[in-house]
């Protein structure tokens, strides 16, 4: 069997301000797509028996605003022309995300599988792969066979569902099986924090999953949470499974989703949540360190701009943290606090400001105007007064960074938009979060390696582009009612 591998995947803040371009996908080609090395031994393992990949491209973007429809255009015309060339095409396995917005067009997985079926024919069996946080537009369950989605939040098994969507395609192609697929979608949103699968209700509702797979004529069942700063009229929490016997299928899917309707009120963020000065005093007050605390409402893996200065303007308000005076305080070369490295925020994407101290150099006094450049709408930039410590050129995760020394707070800038999400990102710019009271980080939850050696973890409920309060959101497009925002709302049996 002939299976043609590839994808275009972004989840898409349709709050932010920050359109999605070419240069801000990574694109994968040919056998990079199954560059994983659990990936080259199952399609190892398929040669074998009789399968032959033809990795077309994966691209794969930063969340931010919409993707641009050039960007779009560029990409799929890639993908479609790929799909033509393979000869003989058996079956078609799309890594997608489900919350993609572009420009002009609109749902991004709905263009993409219509062009795609348009290329292929009807008979041919498509399966896709999805993040748990997507919006899945009714029209993809229709023109696809199998769905399948990550299980886990924070994001642990991205490789082992793109596997899993592989062996159900593969499995039906030996059988000659040609599922369906059957979505649910629920009167409920909730931000992507107040869904980890660590914690209940997520992980309960997961946990159901395997018992309502082993129903006969029922391949798969997924949750989905949605993408909350996506307001697309497709944002909600959906269920969905696939299988060979469509009423055992649409019955799993309702199982799932009256399940997940009963427990609405249970969604919450399982960590500490509070403003950013609160947040700085359980910090501050804490006997545990490190504590990290996110900003959550810059938070660039929901979408959000990463260069808001807003925490730190915070922190250098606290007396604790900072002298009254803070620009000669720093200009003196004095450090302030009880005692230096209580503070760390990693970091501000300001590449204007980061280019100052490469030209002024390690030990300059430098006045900048920090961040607010990229979200101008909950921000502005903040004037400060630093000491240049450290300079790391080229890293290839976060472009130029420059440490700055303000007090008693360490200040990470850097020439990309990507947040902190594990130990290396501290050991490569030569930070040590234990050498700090307190780590401030541009995230919602942590991910894995941080929430697994956090001591203690405080959310601060930041504005910004990614903010958790979503009765905050400005939605216009989001279907109304719909659960919190609408207390009101109710769950309709979708065979009633």
């Amino acid at each position: 069997m002939n299976i043609a591998i590839g994808g275009i995947a972004h989840e898409t803040n349709t709050f932010s301000t920050l359109p999605t371009d070419l240069a801000d996908f990574t694109v994968k080609r040919g056998d990079e797509v199954l560059s994983d090395k659990s990936s080259q031994g199952f399609w190892r393992e398929a040669r074998e028996r009789g399968h032959e990949p033809f990795p077309i491209l994966h691209a794969r973007a930063t969340p931010s605003g919409k993707v641009t429809e050039f960007c779009f255009d560029v990409l799929l015309a890639e993908l479609l022309e790929g799909l033509k060339a393979v000869r003989q095409l058996d079956g078609v396995l799309l890594f997608l995300h489900g919350a993609m917005e572009v420009e002009e067009i609109g749902d991004g997985e709905t263009a993409i599988l219509r062009a795609v079926r348009d290329v292929v024919g009807d008979d041919i069996l498509i399966a896709v792969t999805l993040d748990l946080h997507a919006n899945l537009a009714p029209a993809v369950a229709d023109m696809a066979q199998i769905v399948t989605a990550y299980r886990t939040a924070p994001h642990r098994d991205a490789v082992e569902t793109r596997l899993r969507g592989a062996r159900l395609l593969l499995e039906c192609l030996e059988r000659d099986v040609r599922p369906v697929v059957y979505l649910v979608k629920l009167p409920l949103i909730v931000a992507g924090e107040a869904a980890v699968t660590e914690v209940a209700p997520a992980r309960d509702l997961i946990a159901e999953l395997p018992a309502v797979i082993d129903r006969a004529g029922v391949l798969d069942a997924s949750i989905l949470i949605g993408c909350a700063w996506t307001d697309s009229p497709f944002t909600t929490v959906s269920t969905l499974a696939c299988g060979p016997a469509p009423v055992a299928v649409r019955s799993a899917a309702k199982h799932v989703a009256k399940a997940i309707w009963e427990k609405r009120g249970d969604f919450e963020i399982d960590s500490v949540t509070a403003p950013e000065s609160e947040a700085i005093s359980l910090a501050l007050g804490s006997d545990e360190r490190p504590v990290f605390i996110s900003d959550s409402g810059d938070n660039p893996t929901a979408g959000a701009a990463g260069d808001s200065p807003i925490f730190l303007k915070h922190l250098l308000s606290e007396s604790k943290l900072q002298p009254s005076n803070a620009c000669s305080g720093v200009c003196s070369g004095a450090r302030s606090g009880a005692r230096s490295g209580i503070a760390l925020v990693a970091g501000i994407a300001d590449g204007d400001s980061v280019a100052v101290c490469f030209e002024r150099g390690v030990g300059s006094k430098v006045k900048l105007s920090v961040g607010g450049r990229l979200d101008n709408v909950h921000t502005a930039p903040l004037d400060v007064c630093a000491k240049v410590t450290r300079l790391v050129h080229e890293d290839l995760k976060f472009g130029n960074v420059a440490i700055l020394q303000i007090g008693g707070i360490d200040v990470v800038l850097q020439t990309e938009r990507r947040p902190f999400t594990e130990m290396d990102d501290f050991l490569r710019v030569k930070l040590d979060p234990n050498d700090y009271r307190m780590v401030v980080v541009k995230l919602g939850y942590l991910f894995p390696e941080l929430r697994d050696s956090a001591p203690k973890h405080i959310m601060a409920l930041s504005p910004g582009f990614g903010d958790q309060r979503i009765d905050r959101l400005p939605f216009r497009r989001l279907k109304r009612p719909i659960f919190p925002l609408d207390q009101n709302a109710k769950f309709i049996d979708p065979d009633q």
